[in-house]
């Protein structure tokens, strides 16, 4: 049994706004989100468009939900579909990190997403009252003032507050925790992927150990664990006690772990040139976002989705290289090497590109027998010049003038969809 008085016991808030973005519409065209069935739809032009937000009622009464297609969606007269106002739901959303100020200050805010944050109420006893109180008042006052439905958990710690929320919250509308609630309300999670920060993979290497709920993650040997999985094995077990150490305001580690971008397509790309047309793109916009950080990678890492419609499925593989690179073609090489090999010649519907093991662009030391490395970077370096003061599209290659070519269209967006 652990000593918890030994572990920090704060009032730490997560709160979550209920389907956020099928709210901020229905907000915006006076529709009650609990009631009248929303779907966001990515193009409602485009039959094969992506459904990229549902509202309760379209969830439950017409099994629509996020990832289902246009064409999916049954024709009812109930039923209110609308694109994507990206700008606006970023408006909203600093729209309740506002409200949140009004509580707390600067620091004891982490904003996780566009539509969670976590808030540090401890101390705050003497200006507002009970923190459970004080949760629920700020909830009350995001849906007068914002007409957005929130959803909230309450707890000692960062973790338990999000596993509070996640778990009963979502059900409730709020839900408080305590370290001693660890054991009747953590222990019983099964399967372990509902458990905050375990995913399928892990999931499945803890599974085979014979570890199939939070309750034997917490009562395993705590060697063996680490033994497995390293620092990760810690913890896993220290998680599965409901320990946490992070602190809400801290800053993120300095840097990125990765570059990366994914793309729906909104059609089915049949040709392997097709593929390569979007995935030069791609290439093209994840190094220059290393390049402007002055970051550089050696692992490349290549996804495909495979369309509905050719059963699914797909690949992700991935491949290190000697030496760290931030050069587009030579990202582009690895990726078309790791798509020859892996492509089945299937219609593909999502494509995805990640850097990783990154280093400073500084450390590069290019290769002698490599004539044209200064020129390429150079060149790398007025392009992105070029596009950071003028457009994205002020400079392309000829492959984006394509019909396969999806830069044009998706510089006209904000945060991938419509402003």
């Amino acid at each position: 049994m652990f000593d918890y008085s030994k572990f920090p016991n704060k009032q730490i808030a997560c709160i979550d706004m209920m389907s956020f973005y099928a709210s901020c519409m229905a907000s915006l065209h006076s529709l009650d989100v609990r009631k009248v069935p929303i779907a966001i739809v990515g193009n409602l032009k485009q039959r094969g468009s992506v459904v990229l937000a549902a509202s309760p009622a379209m969830k439950k009464r017409f099994k629509i939900k996020t990832g289902n297609r246009l064409y999916e969606i049954p024709h009812h007269p109930e039923i209110r579909l609308f694109e994507p106002k990206m700008a606006y739901f970023l408006e909203m959303s600093m729209s309740i990190t506002k409200i949140l100020h009004k509580y707390v200050p600067a620091e004891a805010i982490h904003v996780y997403s566009v539509d969670e944050s976590f808030i540090d109420l401890t101390g705050t006893e003497k200006l507002w009252g009970d923190p459970a109180q004080t949760v629920k008042k700020i909830q009350k006052e995001i849906f007068e003032t914002l007409n957005l439905p929130s959803t909230a958990g309450l707890a000692p710690n960062m973790l338990l507050a999000k596993l509070c929320l996640d778990l009963q919250g979502k059900k409730t509308g709020f839900a408080k925790w305590t370290y001693d609630d660890v054991q009747t309300k953590l222990w019983p999670v099964s399967p372990l992927s509902e458990m905050w920060g375990i995913g399928r993979q892990t999931e499945k290497s803890l599974n085979d150990m014979g570890i199939v709920s939070v309750g034997d993650l917490a009562n395993f040997d705590l060697q063996r664990l680490e033994t497995r999985f390293g620092v990760l094995g810690n913890q896993l077990y220290h998680h599965a006690w409901g320990i946490d150490l992070s602190e809400v305001g801290a800053p993120m580690p300095e840097g990125q772990v990765s570059y990366g971008k994914s793309q729906i397509l909104m059609r089915d790309y049949n040709t392997i040139a097709e593929v390569r047309a979007v995935l030069l793109e791609m290439c093209e916009d994840v190094a220059k976002r290393a390049r402007d950080a002055s970051k550089a990678g050696r692992t490349i890492s290549l996804g495909i989705g495979y369309s509905k419609n050719a059963l699914g499925g797909g690949f992700q593989r991935s491949r290190t290289i000697n030496e760290a690179t931030n050069e587009t073609m030579k990202i582009y090489a690895i990726c078309k090497e790791l798509l020859s090999e892996n492509y089945d010649n299937r219609p593909v519907r999502q494509i995805s590109l990640s850097i990783t093991k990154l280093e400073n662009e500084q450390s590069i030391q290019l290769s002698l027998f490599e004539k044209d490395n200064w020129r390429d970077r150079a060149i790398g370096s007025v392009m992105d010049n070029i596009r950071n003061r003028f457009g994205s599209t002020a400079i392309l290659r000829a492959i984006s003038l394509t019909d396969a070519g999806t830069a044009i269209k998706r510089s006209e967006l904000v945060g991938g969809h419509k402003g």
